[in-house]
C-alpha cells in the first residue's frame, strides 16, 4: 500500500524538479532512518511540488515533505526534526493501527497528513479510481512521533532546540491565513503551543554538550536559493475565472463562482452549490474521435449522438451522456479537443435532474478553450526564494522593497517577530524574487 501510494503521490501532486535538492533531503532522511528501529525498510524521502506547508509518511517507508514547508525552515536541524517525526510514524506503525482489514480492502491507498490537514484537498481532486483516506493520528501518536523524532535527530547531533521553531511557524501560518487559533484538527493533533513547550522541555534535559550540536544553516540556505515559492504559474494558473497554461499554451474559462483546483493531473472546478463538476485532463495523443469512442463505450455509460465541431479553430468532438455513479445517475457533456499535439478531455456533469440548470455554463466553458497567445501570460514566471547574507542590519520591511511578497511574509519566512524587527548583519536571510531559473 505504501509503494502504491508513493506512486500515486508522484503522479498526482508531482515532485520538485531539482535533483540536487532531492538528493540533499534523501541523504538527511536516510541517515536518520538507518539509525532507527527499522533501518532496513525501503525508505525514500522526496520533496513534493506543493506550496502548502506539510509533511506526511506512507506505510512502509515513503516520506514526503512539501516545498512549502521547506520555505518556512531556516536550517538543516529543523528539516531533520520534521523527517525524524515522519520516520517515527512509520517505525511506530501508527498508520497500521488506523487501518482495519476491511478499510484496507476498500481503500487501496492510505496515507496520513501529519503536519497540515490542508493537503487532504487532494483527496477529492485526484484522478478516477484513486481513493485516499487521510488518517488522523491521535494526540498520543503525534506526541510519540514528536518524542521519537526528537531522539532520532539528536542521535545525528542535530540541534534539536530548533524543532520548536517548526511548530511555531505552522501556528503563524494558520493565524496569517485567517485560521482559528484553535485548529479544527485539535481533536487529533496536539496544539502547536503545547508542542513548542514539550520540545523546549525535552531540550532542557539534554546532557551532551550543546556546542557539539549542528544546524548546518549554510548548507540548507544554499539549497533553498532559487526554490519556487508559492504557486508555479508555469504549471497553469488562474486569473479570475480564467485558467492559463503557459507551457501547454492554452486557456479556458470556468463558470463564474465555481471553486477550482489545479493539479498536475487535472483542472477541476465545482459549482458553489456543490452539485456540478467540470474537469480538464489530458486524453493522450490519439484523435478526438478515438478518445470519444473509448470514453463513451465504457460500461455504465449511455452516450448521446457525438457531434463534430470546431472550438476557436480547434477540431473537437462532443457528446452528452448519462452514467451510473454509485447510487445515482449523473448526466453530463464531454468534449475532446486536439491541440498542440495533445488531445484534451473536458467533461462537466451533475446529478440527474440538476444537469439541465448547469448545461449552458458547462457548454460555455468547453467553448472557451482556446490557444494562449498573450505574450505576458506566456512569459509568466514563478516567484523564487533567494538566500543572501546581510552586510548590515535589515528589517523585513526593508527587504520587501525589492521583493515580490510583503514584509509580513518575509518576517514569516525568516522567523522574526514582525516586519520591523531588525535582522542582524551576517545572518543569511530569504527573500522572494521573480525569476525563470534556479
Amino acid at each position: 500500500m505504501g509503494q502504491q501510494g508513493a506512486a500515486e503521490v508522484v503522479a498526482s501532486i508531482g515532485l520538485v524538479d531539482d535533483p540536487a535538492l532531492q538528493q540533499y533531503v534523501e541523504r538527511i532522511g536516510l541517515a536518520l532512518a538507518r539509525r532507527s528501529e527499522r533501518p532496513n525498510l525501503p525508505w525514500s524521502f522526496r520533496v513534493v511540488d506543493d506550496p502548502v506547508p506539510n509533511a506526511f509518511a506512507l506505510p512502509g517507508g515513503p516520506i514526503f515533505v512539501t516545498r512549502g514547508l521547506l520555505a518556512l525552515m531556516q536550517n538543516e536541524a529543523e528539516l531533520a526534526s520534521v523527517l525524524g517525526h515522519e520516520i517515527a510514524h512509520v517505525t511506530a506503525r501508527h498508520s497500521v493501527r488506523q487501518i482495519s482489514r476491511q478499510q484496507a480492502a476498500q481503500l487501496g491507498l492510505v496515507f496520513g497528513a501529519v503536519f497540515s490537514p490542508q493537503v487532504a484537498q487532494y483527496g477529492e481532486l485526484l484522478g478516477q479510481g484513486l481513493q485516499l483516506a487521510f488518517l488522523k493520528y491521535g494526540r498520543d501518536d503525534e506526541r510519540e512521533a514528536d518524542d521519537v523524532g526528537f531522539r532520532y535527530a539528536l542521535a545525528q547531533n542535530y540541534d534539536v532546540r530548533e524543532m520548536d521553531d517548526v511548530f511555531e511557524q505552522l501556528r503563524r501560518v494558520g493565524e496569517a491565513s485567517g485560521a482559528s487559533p484553535v485548529p479544527s484538527w485539535l481533536s487529533t493533533h496536539p496544539d502547536p503551543g503545547e508542542r513548542v513547550e514539550r520540545t523546549r522541555a525535552r531540550a532542557a534535559q539534554i546532557t551532551q554538550p550543546l556546542d557539539a550540536l549542528r544546524t548546518n544553516t549554510d548548507a540548507f540556505m544554499e539549497r533553498m536559493n532559487g526554490l519556487v515559492y508559492g504557486e508555479n504559474p508555469r504549471q497553469g494558473y488562474f486569473d479570475g475565472n480564467r485558467f492559463f497554461h503557459p507551457e501547454l499554451r492554452f486557456q479556458f474559462a470556468l463558470p463564474a463562482g465555481w471553486r477550482a483546483q489545479n493539479t498536475p493531473q487535472a483542472v477541476i472546478a465545482m459549482s458553489a452549490e456543490q452539485d456540478a463538476m467540470l474537469q480538464l485532463t489530458l486524453a493522450g495523443r490519439g484523435s478526438p474521435e478515438d478518445a470519444a469512442r473509448q470514453f463513451l463505450s465504457q460500461q455504465g455509460i449511455r452516450a448521446g449522438q457525438p457531434t463534430q465541431l470546431t472550438v476557436n479553430g480547434i477540431p473537437a468532438i462532443a457528446s452528452y451522456f448519462e452514467a451510473q455513479q454509485q447510487q445515482q445517475i449523473v448526466q453530463g457533456m464531454v468534449a475532446f479537443l486536439s491541440y498542440g499535439g495533445n488531445t484534451y478531455q473536458l467533461v462537466g456533469y451533475a446529478p440527474q435532474g440538476r444537469f439541465q440548470a448547469r448545461d449552458a455554463a458547462i457548454r460555455a466553458s468547453i467553448g472557451s478553450f482556446a490557444p494562449l497567445t498573450d505574450a505576458a501570460a506566456l512569459a509568466r514566471q514563478p516567484d523564487r526564494l533567494r538566500s543572501m547574507r546581510l552586510t548590515t542590519a535589515t528589517t523585513p520591511a526593508q527587504l520587501a522593497r525589492q521583493s515580490t511578497v510583503n514584509a509580513a511574509t518575509l518576517a514569516l519566512l525568516n522567523q522574526v517577530d514582525s516586519e520591523n524587527t531588525p535582522i542582524p548583519a551576517g545572518r543569511t536571510v530569504k527573500t522572494v524574487v521573480r525569476g525563470s531559473t534556479r
